[in-house]
């Protein structure tokens, strides 16, 4: 566990995660205090590698929910597998004959039935999906619910429950509560409104495109191969495009995936070519594409800032 904010920032750093103060702090809270972490932003800006960073530093299992449009509680809580316990029943018959053996009737044969129900009803024949898991872990875990806001409110709804009482009901076996309370992390692109109700129970952290220098540090430390005055060149063609009216302005792991490209390529220098060349790296719509050429090649002093 975390001691304060700078052992927050400390650890995580060792996990190859820069934090700021405000995401150090907030993490520490959340430890401290119990509570779950919304993190909203714009996709690619390190809010799913907090999690996986936070776990390791931690030295905890991480357990992923992956939020989309349809998920709901079976795909997400668990799964009675129905044919293995029908399988298991007729593997039993001839137990089942004994146990029922003598009995006078139909009552008779249900209350002898019911004292085992633990064999028909129990654990054996429980899938836990990712919610489930982190609840009945047998050691403390870290749970990533990731991009909620693809989920239906309906699900977000039932949500509440799981994080106010870290606790589920399953129809065949009964209330399930944890047996170590999960720090939990939920993650969100802000494609939709979250429900106050959700956001009542975090705390929440917006995470947004880094600072020219803080991005800087980051490509140093992922793609160190890198040289670094075309680190510094290629930060900064990444965060002129992100001042630009596109569609899909360039991710941290877009910035990352360009500077693994560009060493690729033994790129000496970023020139007009190498620009023009790579730029689908880091934009994913041939609109913005064509918008950014068309800045590039527009006048001289244009040409020179890129």
């Amino acid at each position: 566990m975390f001691k304060d904010i700078t052992d927050v920032r400390d650890r995580l750093g060792q996990q190859q995660y820069i934090t700021s103060e405000e995401i150090a702090t907030v993490t520490f809270l959340a430890q401290s205090l119990s509570k779950p972490i919304l993190a909203e932003g714009p996709a690619g800006v390190g809010k799913t590698e907090l999690a996986k960073a936070w776990a390791a530093a931690i030295k905890r299992p991480l357990i992923r929910l992956q939020c989309y449009e349809g998920l709901d509680e079976s795909k997400a809580l668990y799964e009675w597998e129905y044919a293995k316990q029908m399988l298991y029943t007729q593997l039993m018959r001839d137990t089942l004959h004994k146990v029922l053996e003598g009995v006078a009737s139909l009552d008779d044969a249900a209350n002898r039935l019911a004292q085992e129900e633990d064999v028909f009803f129990s654990e054996n024949f429980l899938l836990p999906r990712p919610l489930l898991q982190a609840l009945m872990s047998d050691e403390p875990v870290v749970l990533l619910i990731d991009e909620i806001d693809r989920a239906d409110v309906e699900f977000e709804a039932f949500l509440l429950e799981v994080l106010s009482d870290f606790q589920v009901t399953v129809p065949e076996l009964g209330t399930i509560a944890a047996k170590h309370q999960p720090m939990v992390l939920l993650t969100s692109n802000n494609t939709r409104e979250l429900s106050e109700a959700l956001k009542r129970r975090c705390l929440y952290l917006y995470i947004d495109y880094p600072a020219q220098a803080a991005e800087l540090d980051i490509v140093r430390l992922k793609v160190p191969n890198l040289a670094p005055e075309l680190a510094q060149q290629a930060v900064a063609i990444v965060q002129q495009l992100r001042n630009m009216d596109l569609r899909k302005v360039p991710s941290i792991s877009e910035t990352l995936d360009w500077a693994r490209a560009l060493v690729t390529l033994n790129a000496d220098s970023i020139d007009e070519k190498t620009l023009s060349n790579t730029l689908t790296v880091l934009l994913k719509y041939e609109t913005d594409v064509a918008k950014a050429k068309r800045m590039m090649g527009s006048d001289s002093s244009s040409r020179n800032r890129w």
